[in-house]
Order: structure tokens, then C-alpha cells, then sequence
């Protein structure tokens, strides 16, 4: 991994555990940019950015559906929240349909935080964790906890059919909750989760579906749809930041 790229991820504490996956910090410390390529993983991430160049900002990006070219600028800091779609409904009661595959410039006061909070990974963690809690609803609604809950534990491997049975919920209700809250479908939802799976595989030079794919040209036709490339080509290419976390950090 390049020495000038700095990351450090913690999980959150359990009572946060059905809408935030993780906390995450990426610094780069070098006085050149450094160009990565971020592929879809399912999360909706909040981030909150300043570097040598560019002033404060908080950015809200939506779900992804396919990779993307991004610079890390000189001296840039980044501190995320990288939310779970459950938290889209309880946290920003809000709708991210528009936001698939883009990014929402927020206001530089955006709950509350500082740029002077940028200063203290753990300190963000801190504030990020008391806030989340202070504007969680007491009660939450079972059916799509639990939907949630059986996406990543399969890791999107379990049908929609299977889904709807499991959570008694049918898969046109939960079609159109998907398409009008985050912009996509069920379906299209669980392939970005399963192809995520992969990442911790494809990074360990195992070149072969570990998850559930049909067989081994399925899995290449599902990871050039998202990555662009081959799977051996994205073990190997050092601009996939996604893959060169895991090679790097237990993530």
C-alpha cells in the first residue's frame, strides 16, 4: 500500500450496529494527488473533508452501482460515517433516490460537527456515535430490520422470493420501498452486496466465486459489471482502494 495513504476503521458499538457499518478516516499525506478508483459496496457514506487545497466540506454519496475514478488531494483528510440504507429512513428521514451513483454537497454545519473535529479520529468517532443515539427513534419497524439483518448475514445471497417469505413481506412492497427510497431494486441491491463479499477474496488472490455465483463465468461477468475488470486484473491493479484496504487492514 502506498506509504503516504494513512487508514484507520473502527465498527460501531452494537446499539448502532442496524444502520452504521463503520467509522472510517483516509489521509493523504503527501503533497501529490493520488488517484483511486472506489467500486460499489452498498454503503451510503457521509463525508467530511478538508485538505491543503479544498476547504471544509460534508458530502452525503448514495448508493453506488458502478466504480468510479476519485483524486485524494494533497494534505486531504477524510472522515466518514458509512451508513447502512436502514439508517436513510431513521437517521436522515429522507429519500436518496436521487442520489444513486452521486453525491449531495450538506451544509459546513451539518450536524453539528467542526472542522476542528477533523483533528481527533476518536474524538469524531465520539461525537459522530452521541449524535447518531441522540436522534435515533425509540422504536424502529421489526419487518425491515430484520430484511436488512438477512441481506448481509446471506451477503445478498438469498433470493427476493426467499427474502419476502422470510420477513412475510411481499416483493412488490419491497421492490417499491427499495426503488423509491434508495433508487434501485431489491435484486439490484443484493448482487452490490454479494459483489462487496468478494472483495476480502479477490484481495487474497482466490480468483473463484467463494460466494454464490452460478459458476465461474457468472462471477467474472458480475465483477467486470461493477469493477470494469477481470477479477485477476483487480487483484492486481493498486488504484482499487477497496481491495487494497483489505490486502492492507482487517476491514
Amino acid at each position: 500500500m502506498d506509504d503516504d495513504l494513512k487508514y484507520k476503521h473502527i465498527k460501531p458499538d452494537k446499539s448502532l450496529a442496524d444502520f452504521v457499518e463503520s467509522f472510517w478516516l483516509l489521509q493523504n499525506l503527501s503533497d501529490s494527488g493520488k488517484q483511486i478508483i472506489v467500486l460499489p459496496d452498498g454503503r451510503i457514506d457521509l463525508i467530511f473533508t478538508q485538505s491543503a487545497k479544498e476547504p471544509f466540506q460534508v458530502v452525503l454519496l448514495g448508493i453506488e452501482t458502478q466504480h468510479r475514478q476519485a483524486t485524494v488531494t494533497p494534505k486531504m483528510e477524510i472522515f466518514a460515517i458509512s451508513f447502512k440504507p436502514l439508517a436513510i429512513e431513521y437517521l436522515f428521514q429522507n429519500n436518496i433516490a436521487i442520489l444513486l451513483d452521486k453525491g449531495e454537497i450538506l451544509p459546513i454545519d451539518f450536524w453539528d460537527f467542526s472542522v476542528e473535529v477533523l483533528n481527533d479520529f476518536d474524538l469524531f468517532c465520539e461525537i459522530a456515535t452521541q449524535k447518531i443515539k441522540s436522534i435515533l427513534p425509540k422504536e424502529i419497524d421489526e419487518q425491515k430490520r430484520k430484511l436488512f439483518e438477512l441481506i448481509y448475514s446471506s451477503n445478498g445471497a438469498l433470493t427476493v422470493q426467499k427474502l419476502s417469505e422470510k420477513v412475510f413481506w411481499s416483493s412488490r412492497q419491497i421492490n417499491r420501498y427499495f426503488n423509491q427510497r434508495f433508487g434501485l431494486s431489491l435484486k439490484a441491491y443484493c448482487n452490490i452486496v454479494r459483489f462487496r463479499a468478494s472483495f476480502k477474496h479477490i484481495s487474497e488472490g482466490k480468483l473463484y466465486p467463494e460466494q454464490n455465483f452460478t459458476d465461474q463465468n457468472h462471477f467474472i461477468k458480475d465483477v467486470k459489471k461493477y469493477a470494469g475488470v477481470t477479477p485477476k486484473e483487480l487483484s492486481k491493479n493498486d488504484q482499487f482502494i477497496n481491495i487494497i484496504l483489505m490486502k492492507h487492514f482487517k476491514i
